[in-house]
């Protein structure tokens, strides 16, 4: 569910007279503001208000041919119905902003950021967009209306541009200060303008903005008094249910992400389907994989390791890793215990690391060729386990050109940095550029579960990865991590089962989309 729309159109109703039942008794409008104008003339008689501050106040109506006409004080008259965006029932009227508000933006006033620094935190300051700091002092004790006046916000509206202000506060020159003869009328208005479009009103594209003047000129359409009580009511109602509603979503999501997580983190520990005692053990299957590596050596395509390794528990229960001749007690790197038949092993003894690179040029010939080259940005948000291609292809040259590497089918995409733990199986050969650890197994049937292994220690790898202006995971660094190895026939259950678990997940996630 789109709640963000939700509530637009929840507004869009309030406003058009749709979103609670008209009754014939209410008081019109038009005395609502015939009576604004009485209190708004009175206020300038007591100096409340200056004569310049209501000089631009009109009367909007319906004439005889059903055309709507705007009255100025000086007599004169005008059609303006090309500006009435939309039709209101009985009893409504159509206003300026002008009319109905006193504007108080000459008593806001800036405090630098330097100057707030040193003071005591005590009331709010407010800026275009909500509350921004606090200070030690206060323009404000009542209840008004704010509206940004400048900013991004106008344009991405990603918070809402007019707001409240209580109690006792302080607002700087980038909002807009509005108060009204009536309180009640500021909570409508709050609405309206979040409700409709200020593109016509907003000027300027680098830093946009809405002046008081283009503010004033907004057309209001304005409810009968008892109206607007009903009408605050069943908005307050109704957007209290839609916040609910997001945070019941959002609370989803987050079980979602725990869920996805916790699933890994049980299948690589052995508790997502049942031990089978007469299973394989997958010592056999690292003693198969090493006779694997050493034809390799032989045959001169990947070098011999000096540290060779093998992890195993000892007698004592402690697990200890072999290099040569040397033994040493590994207890501090080992992340859980592990079932029978199981054992760990260091990533770079079931499969080789390999970095990627980038063509030297944005010259064509080394640009547009029949050999896939993928960044991590062509798996940020994808969500399948096996990837093909990327959205940039290179040519023979451009992979002689730099440090890239092709990678055979099955091989293990891991994105090394910016961020790290972006994940894919290559259905095809394929090469990347430098922002990748990739993995090719040195027996393939594992690449499925070693995919889903290295997803369930990403928290791991990143804590392992070093920098200052973005972190990263060294080949070498990403070849000493220690993966769980179950049996060869229990890792496709996992596969199997975390699928399916994944499959469902991704529908409920569909769901809420």
């Amino acid at each position: 569910m789109d709640t963000k729309a939700l509530r637009q159109k929840i507004l869009d109703l309030a406003i058009r007279g749709k979103l609670v039942p008209q009754d014939p008794n209410d008081e019109p409008a038009s005395v609502l503001l015939e009576r604004i104008r009485v209190e708004k003339q009175q206020m300038v008689k007591e100096g409340k208000l200056k004569p310049k501050d209501i000089k631009n106040d009109t009367i909007i109506f319906v004439g005889e041919d059903n055309l709507h006409y705007e009255k100025f004080q000086d007599g004169t008259v005008k059609c303006i119905e090309n500006e009435i965006p939309f039709e209101v029932p009985e009893g409504w009227a159509w206003c300026r902003f002008t009319s109905v508000t006193v504007n108080r933006d000459s008593e806001r006033k800036p405090i630098s950021s330097a100057n707030r620094t040193n003071v005591a935190k005590i009331y709010d300051y407010y800026g275009a967009s909500g509350k921004i700091d606090k200070i030690d002092k206060f323009i404000f004790n009542e209840k008004l209306l704010l509206i940004g006046e400048d900013g991004a916000n106008l344009v991405t509206r990603s918070k809402p541009i007019a707001f409240f202000a209580e109690g006792q506060y302080w607002v700087n020159n980038h909002a807009h200060c509005i108060d009204s003869t009536d309180k009640l009328i500021l909570e409508y208005l709050c609405l309206y303008i979040n409700a409709i479009s200020l593109e016509k009103y907003v000027t300027g594209s680098a830093q946009p903005k809405m002046t008081q003047d283009n503010m004033n000129s907004i057309l209001i359409a304005l409810p009968p008094y008892e109206e607007q009580k009903r009408l605050e009511f069943q908005v307050n109602h109704i957007l209290k249910t839609v916040s609910t509603i997001e945070n019941e979503k959002e609370d989803i999501v987050n079980y979602i992400s725990s869920a996805k997580s916790k699933i890994l983190d049980l299948a690589i520990r052995g508790k997502l389907v049942p031990q089978n005692p007469n299973a394989e053990p997958a010592s056999v299957l690292l003693e198969r994989i090493r006779a694997e590596k050493e034809e390799l050596i032989k045959a001169g395509k990947i070098k011999r390791d000096k540290k060779e390794s093998i992890i195993f528990r000892g007698e004592d229960n402690s697990y200890y890793e072999k290099i040569g001749d040397k033994i040493r007690c590994i207890d501090a790197e080992i992340p859980f215990d592990l079932p029978e038949l199981w054992t760990f092993a260091r990533l770079k003894h079931i499969g080789g690391i390999v970095g990627g690179g980038t063509p030297k040029t944005n010259i064509g010939k080394y640009w547009d060729g029949n050999i896939p080259w993928l960044t991590p940005a062509d798996l940020s948000g994808y969500d399948s386990m096996y990837i093909s291609t990327g959205s940039r292809t290179i040519t023979d040259f451009g992979l002689k050109s730099s440090s890239a590497q092709m990678l055979p089918a099955n091989s293990i995409l891991y994105s090394s940095r910016a961020p790290i733990g972006y994940t894919a199986i290559a259905t095809n050969p394929v090469c990347t550029n430098q922002g990748f650890k990739s993995v090719v197994p040195y027996d393939f049937s594992i690449s499925p579960y070693l995919y889903y292994s290295l997803k369930a220690r990403t928290d791991n790898i990143i804590q392992r990865a070093t920098g200052t202006t973005f972190k990263e995971i060294s080949g070498s660094e990403m070849a000493e991590t220690i993966i769980p190895i179950p049996p060869l026939n229990e890792q496709s259950k996992i596969v199997e089962k975390v699928t399916q678990l994944q499959e469902v997940i991704s529908l409920i996630e569909k769901s809420l989309n």
